[in-house]
């Protein structure tokens, strides 16, 4: 049987063969040069491109965060440092993989599973980064932690670098603390240095404001890995740059006392409030100023929080309380807030009135305790209810006799050019001072356009009246100031008359503390205030005059220094009395500004002013026992 047909062959010509085979030949050849090409390509054209992608599989590039200057007090103590802390760390992809874990460390760590289960939730720019659990884990645990590794996989001891604060809370709003950058900071810190996510910074006071001095530059360390992508091996190191270190003008120890005198205060309104309802008293603010430069000596607000409760992320839980009304928002800095400032203003209206010819040092004012002056109707009364009789402009201000003012305010009104607004500006109200600090207040100085505005969806109570410009100069109505804003203006009167901006930030100090160059105020920041010398030392004189024979004298019995001042009792809606003390010493040659305001504390005769003379005893190296108990009604 034939199994393949000769007459095939037969059929089959040589020349129709050679063309096939010549376009065969051709594809081959085609095909590789192709290859041929390509081989040639990924060795030589991509070769360091696909080196360095397969280097990537166990090679990591580690960054290194560099040491962040420390923050000292005004004579070289340290207020913010940073320090070692051992803790313990937990991936979330293999808690996620092996949830058994989260238990298992619990256990050891002695936490609740929720609180550990919260860590690893928590919002993080890395999702698959490491959280750490717990710091400064003692040495027993982390010994236990290390010998069963195998039994805790994602499980890691690690070694950070954090803050510090050697002294807790002392100073929270002013030196401020620290968290995560958001995507809206790494584009808006591209200025002062490279940020990426995840990276830790200043998020309030001068960690914020001197973040691009503070931080310093990253370094890195190329790490051989293994297939789990635990470290080997390093290959190369690049060392990071620490931080410039800060020097603040803040003074350690009158800060303490400062905190301390504010919260005494606070602890008084509550034991001498009217029996029937008791002083609330549950927040202030005080600042010390030097009138000679701008320099903040001190600032406390009231309550406060511990900067520590941030590191590493802080809790929910810990956050909501934070921020819950109940706890009074602890976070808020009260010194930069704005609040109306009631007869602490009074010096405003005094000297605007002299400044515009509207009364003089030799006019005398008759108080019956009620005054009239803008209709029967619209009766207003004296803090004194009983009157103060025929008193001058002097001891107007001593006895903060509000008839005086209300007199002085209609005379403003009457003048039609809101001059009253006019000198509240020029002394520093309605406007930021340009402290170098965050989240400062501008306050209010409310006018005519201010009021329209307001009240634009209610037309009947857009007109400015007669009252709101005599409201304005007992410090009442819609203003609005800052402790901080009241330190400036007694600064100016302290000074004879300057403006300077007030600033924590006094030196910077190279990170190996070399080279130490100190901050200097520019043109711009100091500016002479237009009202003549001879009114602003009338107004000194009877400043004098609150302490020696007025509303603060019982305050302010058997102090050695002398010292000019001014009480107010602000009266705001639907709360009680806010005291505020402002005062300035030694009265002959200034040195110190002291502001001091409870809310709800009650009157700044008897609350606020006991607490500005521990300050000022301290401030000037008094010993002093203090005035024991004072009573304090004035406005």
């Amino acid at each position: 049987m034939k199994l393949v047909d000769s007459t095939l062959d037969k059929n089959i010509k040589p020349e129709d063969v050679r063309p096939r085979l010549i376009v065969l030949t051709f594809i081959a050849i085609g095909i590789f040069v192709v290859l041929l090409s390509r081989l040639w390509f990924l060795q030589v054209m991509g070769g360091q491109k696909y080196m360095e992608l397969a280097e990537g599989n166990y090679i990591r590039v580690i960054p290194i965060e560099a040491p962040r200057g420390l923050i000292y007090d005004r004579n070289g103590k340290v207020l913010v440092n940073n320090r070692p802390s051992i803790g313990v760390s937990l991936s979330p992809p293999v808690a996620d993989k092996h949830p058994q874990i989260i238990g298992k460390l619990a256990k050891i760590l002695k936490m609740s599973v929720g609180d550990i289960k919260e860590r690893l939730a928590e919002k993080r720019s890395d999702p698959l980064k490491p959280r750490v659990i717990m710091r400064d884990v003692d040495d027993k645990t982390l010994a236990y932690i290390e010998e069963h590794q195998m039994e805790l996989p994602g499980v890691d001891v690690i070694t950070e670098s954090i803050r510090g604060y050697p002294f807790g809370n002392l100073g929270a709003h002013v030196f401020g603390y620290m968290g995560e950058i958001s995507d809206a900071q790494v584009s808006k810190l591209k200025s002062i240095g490279d940020f990426s996510p995840g990276d830790i910074i200043g998020q309030s006071g001068v960690e914020s404001t001197f973040e691009g001095l503070l931080r310093g530059q990253k370094g890195s360390q190329q790490v051989e890995v293994n297939a789990s992508g635990r470290p080997l091996s390093v290959i190369k190191s690049q060392d990071p740059i620490p931080g410039h270190n800060l020097m603040l003008t803040v003074d350690l120890n009158i800060q303490k006392v400062t905190e301390q005198a504010l919260k005494d205060a606070i602890d008084r309104a509550h034991r001498t409030g009217k029996a029937d309802r008791g002083a609330r008293a549950d927040a202030g603010a005080a600042v010390v100023m030097d009138p000679r430069n701008g320099e903040i000596i001190a600032m406390s607000s009231y309550p406060t929080y511990n900067p520590e409760l941030f590191i590493g992320g802080i809790s929910k839980k810990n956050w909501a309380e934070l921020i819950d009304k109940k706890n009074n928002y602890p976070l808020n800095n009260r010194a930069l807030m704005s609040y109306p400032p009631g007869s602490a203003f009074k010096p405003v209206t005094l000297m605007g009135a002299l400044a515009d010819g509207l009364t003089s040092p030799s006019e005398t004012f008759v108080c019956s305790g009620k005054w009239t002056g803008l209709g029967k109707d619209w009766a207003r009364w004296c803090w004194d209810h009983s009157g103060h009789g025929t008193l001058g402009l002097t001891a107007g201000v001593a006895q903060s006799c509000d008839t005086v003012f209300y007199i002085l305010g209609n005379k403003f009104y009457k003048q039609g050019e809101e001059r009253l607004q006019y000198w509240s500006k020029v002394l520093g109200f309605g406007s930021l001072t340009g402290i170098d600090m965050p989240m400062e207040k501008r306050g209010r100085v409310p006018n005519k356009e201010w009021k329209r505005n307001f009240n634009k969806n209610n037309p009947a109570y857009q007109r400015w009246y007669p009252g709101d410009t005599v409201s304005l100069a007992i410090g009442q109505g819609d203003l609005l100031t800052s402790p901080l804003q009241v330190a400036s203006l007694y600064s100016i009167i302290a000074n004879g008359g300057m403006f300077y901006r007030p600033h924590v930030g006094k030196a910077m100090i190279s990170w190996n503390e070399n080279v130490k160059t100190e901050f200097k105020l520019k043109p711009e920041d100091k500016r002479k205030v237009p009202i003549r010398k001879d009114i602003i030392t009338f107004t000194q004189q009877a400043l004098e005059q609150v302490i020696s024979q007025g509303t603060a004298k019982g305050a302010f019995s058997g102090f050695p220094a002398r010292v000019a001042g001014k009480t107010g009792t602000a009266q705001v809606s639907g709360k009680q009395d806010f005291a505020w003390f402002a005062c300035y010493a030694p009265a002959d040659e200034p040195k110190y500004v002291v502001v001091v305001m409870v809310e709800q504390g009650g009157h700044g005769g008897s609350i606020a002013a006991p607490a500005a003379r521990k300050i000022l005893a301290t401030a000037l190296g008094i010993a002093d026992r203090g005035p024991g108990t004072v009573t304090d009604t004035s406005r």
